[in-house]
């Protein structure tokens, strides 16, 4: 599929004016949305939401940024739930991790690139998924 995930850390860091990351996910935004499609998916537009009281804000600061909704495949629900797995026993022990094997397996089984800040599960659990990442020092 054509297009790029976007994580909900990307998305939040420029709705919160992130004091050390807006800058950054808001050029990223940019410059992909002006080459391909920007995608989210139902967990990132949940974990979005927080920043908003009503769901009209949400939708109109999600259509200004040009994000689509994309409905999350049973194929990925399916991986989602055996990389958590395989996460648990390996002593994961974070227990809202569960929405970043959502959003990678999407990205895997869609073979689509993801736009996030945090890679470091998605590259263990998801390694096929083109990461675009800040350079982590």
């Amino acid at each position: 599929m054509s297009g790029i995930l976007v994580d909900s850390n990307i998305i939040l860091d420029v709705f919160l004016d992130d004091p050390n990351w807006a800058e950054w996910s808001e050029s990223k935004l940019q410059k992909f949305s002006s080459m391909t499609k920007l995608f989210i998916n139902s967990i990132v537009y949940s974990e979005v939401s927080i920043g908003f009281q009503k769901i009209e804000e949400l939708e109109f600061s999600l259509n200004q940024g040009g994000f689509q909704m994309l409905e999350i495949p049973k194929e990925a629900l399916f991986l989602a739930g055996k990389a958590f797995l395989t996460y648990r026993k390996n002593k994961g022990t974070k227990r809202s991790s569960l929405p970043d094997f959502y959003i990678g397996a999407q990205a895997a089984v869609l073979n689509m690139e993801l736009l996030t800040r945090d890679p470091s599960r998605y590259r263990t659990y998801f390694p096929t998924v083109q990461l675009i990442t800040p350079k982590m020092v």
